[in-house]
Formats: C-alpha cells, structure tokens, sequence
C-alpha cells in the first residue's frame, strides 16, 4: 500500500465517513428491518456531501468541522431511535418545539434510553479527550492546505452526491407512511426535506369541508331522531380521562388477583365500549384532552395545543356553556406543561385548576396524587352544584405515568415475585394504584350527592407500554397474562365507559370507536345537537359500523375499520393487515370468513383524506380571543 493511500485512509474524511456509517447502521437496526445495503446506499451520500462542502469551503479547523457534522448527525440518529422507541414513528424538526417538556418527562426518556443506544456518542467523547491531552491528535486534525485540483475533486464529489440524494428523495415524496419514505430516502434526506416542504401541504378551501362532506367521506347515513336522545339530558357531565390506560387491564387478573377491581364493578353499571382506540398524536394526553372535546382530528406534526392553541376551536365546552353549564377543567401540574395555557381557552373553559389549586399536595410524578385530584375537583364541583349551576368538567389522571415507577408508599398491589423490577410489573402497580384512587372518586362523588345526577365518562388518554420498547422478558410476561402476543391490538385499546344512574342500561357495545367519538356520543346523550357542527367522529350508540384515521403510534395511512388494523407499506397494496380477532397478520388484499376484503383502498383514500379535511378545516378558523380561561386558586 502506497503512502498516498495510507494517507487517504487516515484522513478525516475516511475516519469520519466510517464512524457515521456505524451510526447510521445503528439508528436502521432499530426503526427498519436490518437490510445489509439499503443504509448505505441511501444514508452515505448525504454524509459525502456534507464531507465535499467541508473539504471544498474550510482550511483551518478542518477536522473542528467534521466533528461538527459527526455531532449534528449524531443527534438525529439519536434523536430518530429515542422518538421511535416510543412513538413508533420518525422524528423530525417540529418535536424541537417540545424539548421544553423533557425535563418533565425526563423518567420517560430514560426508561427508553438502553445504554447502548449511549454508544453513539464514543467516538466524540474521545475525540474531545484526544483533543485535550494529546498532540499526535490534535497533528493530525491540522491538516495542510489542499491543491485547488482537490478542491474541483471535491465540488464534483459534492455536486454527484447531491444528485443522488435528490434521487432518493423526489421519487419518494408521494409515500405517506414515514417510516417507509425515511427508509427510501435515508434519515437524513427524509429530515432535510421534512424541514423544505413541511409548510407546503396543500389545504381543502372552507367551503369544502362541512358537515355533510365529512358525513360521505366516512359513509354516516342520515338518520331521524337519534337513539337514546337526551337520555341524560340536564345533568351534571363529568370527564375523567385516566392516563395511560390500556383496555388489557379491565377483567385481567395475576395469579387469581384483579389487577382493575374498581373498574371491572363499574362497567357492568354503564356503557362499556371494549373496541375504543386511542386517536392522539405528539401531544399524548393533551391530545387526548383536545380530541375528546373536539372531536378533530390532530395535527400533522406537533401537539394539537401547540399547533392548533391559537385557534377558535368548536368544541363540546363551548355548546354546553351556551346551554348555562359552567365548564371547568382540572389537572394538577402547571398549566403551561404542553401548553394547556393555549389549549384551554382555545377549547372554551370558564376556568381551570391546575398546580396552583392543587399545590403539589401528596406529590406522585407531576403533582398531586390522584387521590388528591378527585377530592378536591368533587369538592368544587359540589360547591358550583350548590349554587344551582349545571357543570361540566374535565379531570386529567397523571399519577399512573409512564415510567410508571410509582412511590412504595402508594403500591398496594403484590405483585408475584417474577413481575417485580419489570416494566410490565411497573405498569400494573400503577394502574392498579390508578383504579383504586378511581374508587374513591366514585365514593366522594356518591358523598356528594353527585353520582345520581351525573352523566360520567371514563376513558383512557393513550397507551402505556409501546410494543417498540418492550424487552422479550416484558413479551414473555404479556403473553403470559394475555395468552396471545402483544400487538397493536391490545397496545392502541384504551377503556370507554359512560355511566349515567338511572338513565342508561348497563350494556357492552363492540362497534369500533376512538377519541373523536366522544363528543357527539356524549352530545346526543347531553341533548346538544351537531347539526351544524364540522366534527370527525360518530355517536357511538346510533353508529355500528367506522373508520378511524390513526397518526402517531402507527405511520400515516393507518386506519382501523370494523374488522382490522391497516398498516400501509410504500402505498395500500404491500401494506400489513393486522385483523381485530387476533389472526395472524397478512396482506391487503386479504379476506374475512364472509369472503369480504378485510380492507379497502378506498378506505385508505379516505382515512388519508379525513386527516386533510381535518387540518384544512382547522387552520382557516379565526383566531381565539386572547383572553378566556380564568385559573383558580
């Protein structure tokens, strides 16, 4: 091997060409499938020709340039397989706007974060030592003045690899799903060009998106007067939203123990929806929040409180407000955590409680317990009934948060030895702790003389334990409790129960349903009509038959129907169907028993064009007014 060789090998140019090769094969691992070369070929020009612009424009700190270039890309490989060890999906620039909320979910970050994934920054770390203590190195990062034929060989290179880049890219923009589009183009490319044209989609004009538009794209029929009409007309509608709440739990039992005996009780009081699934996005449980009263679907990047927060939302505090009901809403961290200081006023509440009401009393995670959240909301909300005025509230749970690794002092539940120190016994400690403090809520609403005058909600906000994240001794565990592995199915189920003394008759309905459905189920009880109202969901108890558009915990062009899960591919036709009777997972053009596609294209089109009404509609509403949402101490 000649000097000039050796010499080339040493350059910073190869060195830092291998160390991010490694990184970029790391992050694939971990979102893709493994392929041997299509990291390479996707993920390397993109490295080159950053390395080209740095070998073409600098002369001193070379190399400061390159380690440079090795930490920002460091970053979002880094950044993509954090984001997809819980979201399921590729990160992009819009999640910076939310790096104010890691410091409160900093348990979360960490629970996800496995030491290896630590590895990527080695090479930095030491570079950074080397630099410090050792002159060898700091010898070789002077490199001498190149030639100006290097400099054409290095515009070249840049102008080819640029090329090739925008070969992967263009081609590949049509592809809904992003994890397939960042695989196609590589991580990089799919985040430069995320960061181009993100603010280029284009918009449904006002006119387009009505009631009856939305109406045919989900194929709703029209009907006389609703089933169930103002069943519970004129009482009290009370919200309590649990976090982190998986469908799984209800009816579970370790080792003979229920793990949710409150809830198990309840649900043969009321309307029990086993087939509810979450619909939120980045936001999570603000999301939910904003969904539940809204009945809008979330944004294409972002939390809806921080994309949507400025707007005049319609939504269900709003319609009863006008009816004489106070709207309130209780959550006992600070109201700015994800921005609920834009979110609640957009929504329309009369006031909220939040940090300051609640005063960190018995803190669990965030603030308050749970135990503390609903003694002192029934007491506000007995004071406000006493005074002869009709409530509505919302109360947001938070003591059963992920990570889940809830105060010894509020676990009750003993759990066998072999769940203990897991995730998943983390989990069902939590929520167990989480039912339990639901039972006090129910023994101080029925203190209050509340109970029998209230028309009570109950649903999970989001998923606990992402199937992304799950280690084999946390699958081992799942299918030991589920008797079947754990997939989609049981991860995007959350619990809707509605409970109306006196009114509504005890009954389990299996039609399909998710966030956007509580709305106008919950209006057609309450007597407030929709007529006029854009909203995206369906009263669950008139409606069997649905099609749910999910973004976030699953790619764009994820729908759920009557009958399975839709993940798509590169389009409909190599997309997976994952069927709600636990079948095995197969193809999209695959049938039922009845010989009926358990999927559509057109339901594809349509899930895609329900998201595009849905943003198109919300971003040409008015500005909110500035004020609104009084705090309360």
């Amino acid at each position: 091997m000649n000097e000039r060789v050796r010499e080339a090998l040493r350059s910073p140019f190869a060195v830092f060409t291998v160390l991010l090769t490694i990184k970029f094969y790391m992050a694939s691992s971990v979102v893709f499938d493994g392929s041997v070369w299509n990291p390479l070929i996707t993920s390397l020009p993109s490295v080159w020709a950053a390395f080209a612009l740095i070998e073409l424009l600098t002369d001193k700190r070379k190399t400061l340039a390159y380690a440079i270039v090795d930490l920002i890309y460091t970053c979002v490989y880094f950044a993509v397989i954090m984001y997809y060890k819980y979201f399921g999906i590729i990160v992009t620039y819009h999640a910076f706007s939310q790096i104010g909320q890691v410091k409160e979910v900093k348990g979360s970050v960490f629970q996800l974060m496995h030491p290896y994934f630590l590895l990527i920054f080695a090479d930095l770390v030491i570079m950074a030592l080397l630099a410090a203590r050792h002159r060898g190195f700091r010898r070789w990062a002077s490199r001498p003045r190149p030639s100006r034929a290097y400099r054409m060989g290095a515009a070249v290179l840049f102008l080819v690899m640029f090329v090739i880049c925008a070969l992967q890219v263009v081609p590949n923009r049509g592809i809904v799903n992003e994890l397939a589009r960042a695989e196609r183009m590589g991580i990089i490319n799919y985040e430069v060009d995320i960061m181009l044209t993100s603010r280029r989609e284009a918009l449904h004009e006002p006119s387009v998106v009505t009631p009856a538009a939305v109406r045919e794209v989900k194929r709703l029929p029209q009907t006389g007067v609703p089933a169930y009409w103002s069943a519970a007309g004129g009482r009290h509608v009370i919200f309590v939203q649990l976090e982190a709440f998986q469908t799984i739990l209800l009816d579970l039992e370790v080792d003979g123990v229920e793990v949710t005996p409150v809830l198990n009780r309840l649900k043969e009081e009321g309307v029990y929806f086993p087939r509810f699934f979450q619909q939120v996005g980045a936001g999570n449980t603000s999301d939910a929040e904003y969904t539940a009263n809204t009945s809008l679907l979330t944004p294409p990047a972002g939390a809806a409180s921080e994309t949507y927060g400025d707007k005049a939302l319609p939504s269900l505090p709003k319609l009863l407000h006008a009816r004489g009901y106070e709207t309130v809403t209780f959550h006992t961290n600070d109201v700015k955590f994800w921005h609920r200081n834009a979110l609640y006023p957009a929504l329309g509440f009369d006031r909220y409680y939040d940090q300051q009401f609640f005063r960190d009393e018995d803190f669990v995670h965030f603030g308050s317990s749970d135990e503390v959240l609903y003694r002192k909301s029934v007491a506000e909300l007995k004071a406000l009934a006493d005074e002869g005025q009709k409530v509505y509230a919302n109360l947001i749970s938070m003591s059963a948060h992920h990570p889940f690794n809830l105060p010894a002092h509020k676990d009750t539940f003993d759990l066998p030895e072999r769940f203990r120190g897991t995730f998943v016994g983390d989990y069902l400690r939590s929520q167990h702790y989480a039912d339990k403090a639901l039972g006090l809520f129910i023994e101080e609403m029925k203190a209050a003389g509340l109970w029998e005058n209230s028309l009570i909600v109950i649903y999970g906000d989001h998923m606990g334990m992402p199937v992304y994240s799950l280690t084999k001794e946390d699958r081992s565990l799942l299918k030991e409790l589920l008797g079947r592995t754990y997939g989609y199915y049981d991860m995007l189920r959350v619990p809707l129960l509605i409970v109306a003394p006196g009114a509504l008759e005890p009954q389990t309905i299996e039609a399909v349903g998710g966030h956007t459905d509580i709305m106008p189920t919950v209006a057609n009880l309450a007597g407030v009509r929709l007529d006029g109202s854009v909203v995206f969901g369906q009263d669950l108890l008139n409606y069997r038959s649905n099609l749910l558009p999910i973004r976030y915990y699953l790619p764009t062009g994820s729908f759920i129907n009557d009958h399975a899960i839709f993940v798509p591919g590169e389009g409909f036709g190599d997309g997976t169907v994952y069927p709600l009777d636990g079948g095995k997972p197969v193809g999209a053009d695959s049938v039922g028993a009845d010989g009926a596609p358990l999927v559509t294209e057109d339901e594809y089109r349509r899930a895609l064009d329900l998201f595009r009404m849905s943003h198109s509609y919300i971003s040409q509403l008015p500005e909110r007014p500035k004020e609104g949402g009084r705090q309360s101490s």
